[in-house]
């Protein structure tokens, strides 16, 4: 299996990127119409979005709060708070539980290819908020473009944790097969084997290597179609492989 981390990666530096796109999302959602469609999600409007981001916020950064080992219920919704309120609560709070937690502090994680250790969630909560931005900027048209090295390091999320975490949940698959996922502008690149029943492995692939599938393109865009944000025409091979990483249906 993979080294899940990136070289440069920290908890601190998750963080960071938490606290500069929650900055973005707040902006976006502050000029937006509550009840406007979010066209990334259809179905949702702003204030689902800020709810959701808000929840989310709530209940992953309880396990850093709390350094549980066993998995939790998210919280009940709150009372008396608009919206707004409620994200602006959460973003003050997971900012200093973020700071404050040390990456290695045990936890659980939710993903069994994931170590039970709190930089896991450092990670999901900064890529977590980056799809939201996404969410909330288009809404408002104002998209900004997402820095190479956050989408390498998102890619290599959804490959070595966020696909197993989809194949051990309720998304069955008969799917395997091994998918070479190559952005064309960063030096990175990565092979997922799936065999049915296992927990995928993951790991660089090799210059010329070929998969079942092969996935190309910048790696903004390969960030941004594996959870369903963008369309990508550079992919090939087999499809059901193909669907297996586009971890972002439905969320």
């Amino acid at each position: 299996m993979s080294a899940m981390v990136q070289t440069g990666w920290t908890a601190q530096r998750w963080t960071a990127v938490f606290i500069e796109q929650a900055e973005m999302f707040r902006k976006a959602v502050a000029d937006a119409d509550p009840a406007a469609e979010v066209p990334t999600r259809p179905g949702w409007t702003v204030q689902d979005l800020v709810v959701h981001l808000a929840r989310f916020l709530e209940t992953s950064t309880a396990y850093l709060r709390t350094g549980s080992r066993n998995p939790m219920s998210p919280p009940s919704p709150p009372v008396g708070l608009s919206p707004l309120e409620y994200l602006d609560l959460q973003l003050t709070a997971a900012g200093e539980i973020l700071t404050a937690v040390p990456g290695n502090r045990p936890v659980w994680t939710f993903s069994p290819a994931a170590p039970d250790l709190a930089w896991v969630w450092h990670r999901r909560i900064a890529h977590e908020t980056v799809l939201r931005r996404f969410d909330a900027q288009a809404t408002v048209r104002q998209i900004v473009a997402t820095e190479s090295d956050l989408c390498v390091d998102g890619i290599d999320e959804v490959l070595t944790t966020i696909v197993a975490a989809k194949l051990d949940g309720d998304v069955p698959t008969m799917a395997t097969g091994t998918a070479v996922v190559r952005p064309t502008d960063v030096p990175e690149s990565w092979l997922i084997s799936l065999v049915e029943g296992e927990v995928p492995e993951v790991r660089a692939a090799a210059p010329g290597e070929e998969g079942d599938a092969q996935v190309t393109g910048e790696a903004e865009l390969v960030y941004f179609w594996l959870w369903n944000r963008m369309n990508l025409t550079e992919m090939t091979g087999d499809q059901r492989v193909l669907d297996v990483l586009r971890v972002g249906r439905g969320h």
